[in-house]
């Protein structure tokens, strides 16, 4: 439980999440709660708490002080993600299966792990002008990505991490193509 504890000391907590809330000797004030869409828990005596983009460590300080200031003394207070929210991502276009897929927030979701599970890509795919797009502080953020330069070179250093809610849109080669016709040797596109 220890190592479990200590590898969840790295992780954020973000709405959906569902926490085990625990404070030393006091069984009464043991909580199970999911965190809001705001991304606040409702704790007894000290009502709401903004928890959603504190690490665990930080957010049983700020239980902990809250219920140091009016209730308890010396609060050693315990959190446990007893359930992680699901990271969705979308995948549109030249991909095999397009649409929306779940993923757990247990561990990073890389571009490339996306889009194996939306069946790879499509034959017409546009490997060099692949976007996520992202929502970034209310405004919609384009990020391109070259697949090709990744696949071709194994390089996982160049395979973004991919956030919740993030679409991956890949579009369409359009390869410029001639056709030669009439009296020549070889006619064709």
């Amino acid at each position: 439980i220890a190592l479990a504890h200590a590898a969840q000391d790295d992780y954020k907590i973000a709405a959906d999440d569902v926490l085990q809330i625990s404070v030393y000797e006091e069984p009464d004030l043991d909580t199970r709660v999911r965190v809001s869409n705001e991304g606040q828990i409702t704790f007894p005596l000290i009502g709401k708490v903004q928890v959603a983009g504190l690490f665990l460590r930080d957010a049983e300080k700020e239980i902990a002080a809250r219920l140091e200031k009016d209730y308890l003394a010396n609060p050693q207070v315990s959190i446990f993600i007893e359930q992680y929210h699901k990271k969705q991502i979308t995948v549109l276009g030249e991909a095999a299966s397009p649409g929306s897929y779940e993923f757990s927030s247990e561990k990073p979701v890389t571009l490339m792990e996306a889009i194996a599970r939306a069946g790879g890509l499509s034959p017409k795919a546009g490997r060099d002008k692949v976007k996520i797009i992202r929502m970034k502080d209310g405004n919609k953020v384009n990020i391109p990505v070259d697949v090709a330069e990744i696949t071709r070179k194994g390089d996982k250093e160049k395979d973004p991490v991919l956030e919740r809610d993030d679409i991956v849109f890949i579009p369409e080669s359009f390869e410029r193509k001639i056709s030669v016709m009439g009296e020549v040797k070889s006619p064709g596109t």
